[in-house]
């Protein structure tokens, strides 16, 4: 008999930004006001163009990146791209992580100790597991930060136009503090508790991640079961257009093997990689067997050491073929 599942408070879901509490954009409390010093700690896909809009919003930016080349053509923008993490974070009221992995954070966090502003924020958006959340917060009360944990769902795209969902944590009486960081990066925030170690709301993320990597992992065989029968995708798509099996992913995703455009990735093989692992980890430390999450974690793996690593993840379409064909 299945374990009944565990009764948690449900989830708060903010108004769009600008609305969320009832407070205009920006509107915190006390003497806040609109413009922070904001530092970004990785260029990346998401972290660049988070820098890019939070510098669009007014606020002053300070990037950093482990390869400074990354970071640099957001002086464009108007960002101040660092030397080192300690650089970037020098008065930051703000500090928002945008890396690889809990370890790459941890890291990085490290670097910058000596700079940090003691009752700064630090907004940790790397989707990092569950387990690496109880170190990152530890360090956050050794250095007298206010943690909130907030990874964020979507790709390039949302990234960029500055409508991501983003899934937080965090102490009530500091969430005016990173409202308009919130603002800038995002189209609306889902606040799933009062403390970020507890990590609920990578937890979330972990769940929304797992269906997005079994949706991808399925739309990559369905294409290459087509190709290996003969099959005109066009036919399939025919098939199911309009009902229930029909699906807006399933087509854009589609559309970016059937006609080439898995560079730039919307999000890379290599990190989709990184995360089906966390969820297997996750699905496993909870008694949780995921066979379908395994199995796409080793797609994608088997896709990246075929070359295609940095393109999008739809690319584990071709972890179907041997690599000759791929």
């Amino acid at each position: 008999m299945p374990r009944p599942a565990r009764c948690t408070r449900a989830p708060v879901v903010t108004r769009p930004h600008g609305q969320a509490s009832g407070q205009a954009h920006g509107q915190g409390s006390g003497n806040m006001t609109d413009q922070l010093t904001v530092s970004v700690l990785g260029t990346g896909i998401m972290g660049a163009a988070m820098a890019r809009n939070l510098a669009r919003a007014g606020h002053t930016v300070r990037a950093w990146n482990r390869s400074r080349a990354k970071a640099e053509p957001l002086a464009a923008d108007g960002v101040t791209v660092a030397g080192t993490p300690a650089e970037a974070v020098t008065d930051a009221d703000v500090v928002l992580t945008m890396l690889y992995d809990g370890p790459a954070v941890l890291d990085v966090m490290r670097q910058a100790a000596p700079a940090l502003r003691e009752g700064a924020a630090w907004v940790q958006s790397t989707t990092v597991g569950v387990e690496a959340i109880a170190d990152l917060a530890g360090f956050a009360r050794e250095h007298a930060l206010v943690f909130f944990d907030a990874p964020v769902l979507g790709t390039r795209q949302p990234a960029e136009a500055g409508e991501l969902l983003v899934l937080a944590a965090g102490p009530e009486e500091g969430r005016a503090a990173v409202a308009p960081v919130l603002n800038a990066v995002g189209a609306r925030t889902v606040w799933t508790g009062e403390d970020g170690a507890e990590a609920g709301a990578t937890r979330l993320k972990l769940v929304a991640n797992s269906w997005v990597i079994a949706a991808t992992a399925a739309l990559g065989e369905v294409l290459a079961l087509a190709r290996g029968l003969g099959v005109e995708p066009r036919h399939f798509f025919d098939a199911i257009a309009g009902g229930p099996l029909d699906m807006g992913y399933l087509r854009a995703k589609s559309s970016l093997i059937l006609h080439d455009q898995l560079t730039p990735p919307q999000f890379a093989v290599d990190t989709a990689a990184k995360d089906a692992r966390l969820i297997v980890r996750a699905g496993e430390k909870s008694g949780v067997r995921l066979d379908v999450a395994e199995a796409a974690a080793r797609r994608l793996e088997r896709a990246a050491a075929q070359g295609h690593a940095d393109e999008d993840m739809a690319a584990a379409y071709f972890a179907s073929f041997p690599q000759d064909d791929a």
